[in-house]
């Protein structure tokens, strides 16, 4: 390979783009300097936590609780910081308070005696966990984490040395202030906040937010607000792309997938789809038909009456045989798709209730159709 003087003109004139577009963010020797110091000492931090999560499926309150307890990490770190000092149910109750602390509040205030000592305490011990979770990064990257409200005290506090013994009344004064004018709770709300984000330097979600659990929309809120966070989709967030973007088959697929496990809220009450059409098709056409086969699938927590399973179960039922129907006309106008074995409704025998699926027989667990006309199923 020759590398011709043209080849290198090129690359020149590729640097200097960059180059010129450096020089806005880093105008001088000493900004230049300065930055490349500061990345090359950043690479020889400790390595700071990174969280993955995947198969979340809806379940905001089980993702919410696994923010926030960073999987366990808060909880190791107070065993770190605490452990030869307080007993595992001190550990555990510190923990809750990290993890939930305006619902932890309101019950220690019903059931603590002396709420300023308790206060004294327990800032403290939030301040030491807020240290040895910021110990992995620079005081740039603290310092843009912390609340606005308490940034100044918190940055105080938190970069007390061991050195400072001179300072103690200094630091104590913070707190008992903080006490005194009313702001504890707050603060510590600030506090354990704080705690989780630095607990997490980036949260990866591989895969998969949406279907079965009744909060995806909520999932999505609290990722679009993350600190640090990338994603990569899944087939069932895909899926939802799909419908968003108007796909009738990916749509139906939503549906019915919703359908199987009972999860209609994520529809009508996250994102204000309304079913009643659905349901009222699906009871015209599936008023006598029980619809065993298509029972949803009950999650744990999901409360139905007897009445709302029989409902979904025939609202399943309808919206399947659209999903087949629909999914039917794609794979006709698209044979290179080479799905011709996904073709189903055609090679049902209506009269005997049996499917033939490459040249084998099998009896169906349910033959009533009437949304089908056999001589054109699709």
């Amino acid at each position: 390979m020759v590398y011709s003087a043209d080849d290198a003109m090129q690359d020149f004139d590729s640097e200097l783009r960059y180059l010129n577009l450096l020089s806005k963010q880093y105008p001088t020797i000493a900004a230049a300097c300065t930055e490349i110091i500061n990345l090359q000492a950043i690479l020889n931090l400790p390595k700071s936590t990174e969280h993955f999560l995947t198969d979340i499926h809806g379940e905001y309150e089980s993702f919410n609780h696994v923010l926030k307890n960073g999987s366990g990490n808060i909880k190791r770190k107070i065993t770190e910081v605490f452990g030869d000092l307080l007993s595992e149910k001190e550990i555990k109750s510190l923990a809750t308070l990290i993890y939930y602390p305006e619902q932890k509040l309101e019950i220690i205030h019903k059931n603590e005696e002396n709420i300023n000592a308790w206060y004294k305490v327990t800032i403290y011990r939030l301040v030491v966990i807020c240290r040895k979770a910021a110990f992995k990064y620079t005081r740039m990257k603290v310092r843009k984490a912390l609340p606005k409200d308490f940034a100044y005290i918190i940055e105080e506090l938190m970069h007390q040395g061991p050195e400072e013994f001179d300072k103690e009344e200094y630091y104590s004064e913070i707190i008992q202030a903080i006490i005194r004018i009313g702001r504890a709770d707050e603060f510590i709300i600030a506090l354990s906040d704080l705690i989780q984000r630095l607990v997490i330097d980036r949260l990866h979600i591989v895969g998969d937010i949406y279907d079965r659990g009744p909060g995806a929309e909520h999932v999505m809120d609290t990722l679009l607000n993350y600190h640090s966070v990338d994603i990569q989709w899944g087939n069932h967030d895909i899926l939802w792309m799909g419908a968003a973007a108007g796909s009738e088959a990916c749509i139906a697929t939503v549906i019915r997938i919703c359908t199987r496990y009972a999860n209609l809220d994520t529809i009508d009450d996250g994102y204000g789809i309304n079913i009643l059409p659905l349901a009222t098709f699906a009871m015209e056409y599936y008023k006598d038909d029980e619809c065993k086969a298509f029972m949803p699938k009950i999650e744990c927590g999901t409360v139905c009456t007897e009445n709302d399973l029989k409902l979904i179960s025939k609202m399943h039922k309808a919206i399947s045989i659209i999903q087949f129907k629909l999914e039917g006309e794609i794979i006709n106008r698209r044979p290179h798709f080479g799905m011709e074995d996904r073709l189903l409704l055609d090679k049902i025998n209506y009269e005997d209730g049996t499917i033939d699926i490459v040249g084998k027989t099998y009896m169906l667990n349910d033959c009533n159709f009437p949304t089908i006309n056999p001589a054109n199923p699709y």
